[in-house]
């Protein structure tokens, strides 16, 4: 489904891989019937390629982990959010947004 270089979280996973994270994160909350999630995910996939090593790319099925969403208040999915430092830094709903914007985002992170 997706690269090797996208980490599914789980509550039991996401304080340790986002918010200890030393890198900026990139969470996509999304679930298995959601049509505008399937059609990012393949974007998010290409830029975990690229900036493996220097971003997370990181997955959570809102479905499977309700306390996660519910701590973000996610209401609409897909929702990206940005982290750097533990930290929302960016809000992204309804994933409507080019591969180019989203990297530019997240190089402003760096």
């Amino acid at each position: 489904m997706s690269s090797p270089n996208v980490i599914q979280l789980t509550e039991a996973t996401f304080d340790q891989e986002v918010l200890n994270a030393t890198a900026p994160v990139l969470v996509d909350f999304w679930a298995t019937w959601c049509g505008p999630c399937k059609m990012i995910a393949p974007i998010l996939d290409e830029i975990a390629e690229e900036k493996a090593g220097s971003v997370k790319v990181c997955k959570v099925d809102v479905d499977e982990n309700q306390a996660i969403s519910a701590r973000y208040g996610i209401r609409a999915i897909p929702t990206l959010l940005l982290f750097k430092n533990g930290e929302v830094k960016e809000q992204i709903v309804g994933g409507m947004v080019s591969k180019r914007d989203l990297l530019a985002k997240l190089d402003s992170l760096l």
